[in-house]
């Protein structure tokens, strides 16, 4: 696909949202949905869009690459990074100006076989232990709205899970199904606990041209087939794809 130049893209935009000349967009190869490949050559949706704002604002593109979403937070929080690609959350929200999403997950319970939670409900009972990823955007949802169950937290949700015989384990749908169709001794819980909004972001200090200059380009690249495109060509469900603003 050709990189058009946006006309609401002044050098203003540029100069704002990547001060050292170069746009530097932290990339989290923890959710293989969003991207995929090594620090040293990734790719996916996440790194498409990030190389696309960075054409249309005639800027270089650096790839900071990291292994979750709370690292990738932190590279943007203290400065290290210009743009992010994160899941929409209140408690992200108090310093990161998210777009719209351009992509929406699933996040799904797993559970052993012979468990006796049916339901998404069932989970948020006394005595029941997730396991979640330490810092994920169902981390920060279930921290938020469990009223009785409790948050268990590790590198992996799946992991942690695992290995500490915990009753649920918590994830994004791609990964949790791939994972209980090598595991047949657990299974998903029908259904979905949150949808996990996938969005681009950057500082709140930013101008407000320059937030609504990424608004506009992820509507843009939503409604021109971009976004679809790339998450086929990564393998992903191109049903994914958010609806417009």
């Amino acid at each position: 696909m050709t990189h058009t130049p946006s006309p609401a893209a002044p050098s203003a935009v540029a100069a704002d949202l990547a001060p050292t000349g170069t746009l530097r967009a932290s990339i989290n190869l923890g959710n293989p949905v969003l991207a995929q490949g090594t620090p040293g050559a990734p790719s996916g949706i996440t790194v498409d869009l990030a190389r696309e704002i960075g054409a249309r604002l005639g800027l270089p593109v650096e790839l900071l690459c990291f292994d979750a979403a709370r690292k990738s937070f932190e590279a943007m929080a203290d400065g290290r990074a210009d743009l992010c690609f994160l899941a929409v959350d209140p408690a992200r929200e108090t310093e990161v100006a998210f777009t719209a999403p351009y992509v929406v997950i699933e996040g799904v319970y797993a559970v052993p076989l012979e468990s006796g939670l049916g339901t998404v409900e069932d989970v948020d009972a006394p005595g029941v232990r997730i396991g979640v990823k330490q810092g994920s955007a169902y981390d920060l949802f279930l921290s938020r709205s469990l009223a009785h169950a409790t948050v268990v937290r590790g590198a992996e949700g799946v992991d942690t899970f695992r290995a500490e015989g915990l009753e649920v384990g918590a994830g994004i749908r791609q990964p949790m199904t791939s994972y209980v169709r090598e595991h047949p001794e657990v299974r998903l819980i029908e259904g979905r606990f949150m949808e996990i909004r996938q969005a681009v972001g950057t500082t709140v200090g930013r101008a407000p041209e320059t937030v609504d200059f990424l608004r506009s380009t992820v509507e843009d690249l939503k409604a021109n087939g971009f976004v679809a495109d790339s998450l086929r060509r990564a393998g992903q469900d191109a049903g994914l794809l958010a609806p417009p603003a």
